[in-house]
């Protein structure tokens, strides 16, 4: 018994002190951004274009960056949601969880989910040199909608999966065909599907990486798919390596604009799972 005391003692310990490393961590990124970019955060950078380059310009703002992250996370949140809920109504609805298909399906996901972002977007950009397609916000779109799939596709699945098993019984035995049960089960999932959607839509409004080689920048808005698009992130990139100080200082108050954007996307997912389970 004093043996299990120690261990049950050590093992608390433990999580106390990751938990206080983890939320000092936070602590300490969130302070930097508000510190170093709160002092440039103002009006016009959050409704102006950059003034004199995104390297070297001391004025105007973020509004193309801020737009051109959302043209790029929005596309792609809208095509992958079109692709990866048939895929997710197959592998639960039409076919068995014991089929091996199934499970390799599942486990294939699981990977591309690992994949670091660098690596789709290596490989988008490998189409496009293949194709003769220049950097554009169609490339960047592309680029972040293979990078979001695995992770709609995923959540997509455990939230079918919480749909119970009487269900599925008592439609086939009312004579109901598989598409007709698979919209009763979109009918069930349809709230869930929004925190996918949101998930989706923040990982790739955050990610730099996959549009680094594919979305290219610009100092303007984009008024079509063909024209290069600049992100928050890859703004981020670009000022923070500008020798510059104030243009590094925007790049903390670009940093403080997307973290706010993401807490938001936070929130909100989080109001729409606690309003799911009150429901139920």
């Amino acid at each position: 018994m004093r043996k299990r005391k120690i261990e049950e003692k050590i093992i608390k310990g433990l999580m106390v002190f990751s938990t206080i490393m983890v939320a000092c961590c936070l602590l300490s990124i969130m302070g930097t951004i508000v510190f170093k970019g709160l002092p440039y955060l103002d009006w016009d950078m959050v409704s102006k274009i950059p003034d004199g380059g995104y390297y070297f310009g001391r004025s105007g703002g973020m509004l193309n960056a801020i737009i051109g992250s959302i043209y790029v996370a929005g596309g792609a949140t809208v095509l992958g949601m079109f692709i990866s809920i048939p895929i997710a109504v197959y592998l639960n609805v039409y076919l068995q969880p014991s089929n091996r298909f199934v499970r390799f399906a599942k486990l294939s996901f699981d990977v591309l989910f690992g994949i670091p972002s660098i690596v789709y977007g290596a490989f988008a950009f490998s189409v496009m040199v293949y194709l003769g397609v220049r950097t554009s916000l169609l490339g960047g779109i592309i680029a972040v909608t293979l990078l979001v799939i695995p992770i709609m596709v995923r959540t997509l699945d455990e939230i079918i999966v919480q749909v119970p098993k009487d269900l599925k019984e008592a439609t086939l035995s009312l004579g109901a065909t598989r598409w007709e049960m698979a919209k009763v089960y979109f009918l069930q999932i349809r709230k869930g599907m929004w925190t996918a959607v949101l998930l989706a839509f923040g990982r790739g409004v955050g990610d730099v990486a996959a549009v680094m080689f594919t979305a290219g920048f610009s100092d303007n808005i984009p008024v079509s798919l063909h024209e290069p698009a600049a992100t928050l992130p890859l703004a981020i990139f670009f000022q923070l390596s500008s020798p510059i100080p104030e243009v590094q200082g925007r790049a903390y108050a670009s940093a403080l604009i997307l973290t706010i954007f993401i807490l938001i996307i936070v929130v909100i997912s989080l109001l729409l799972s606690t309003k799911k389970v009150d429901k139920k």
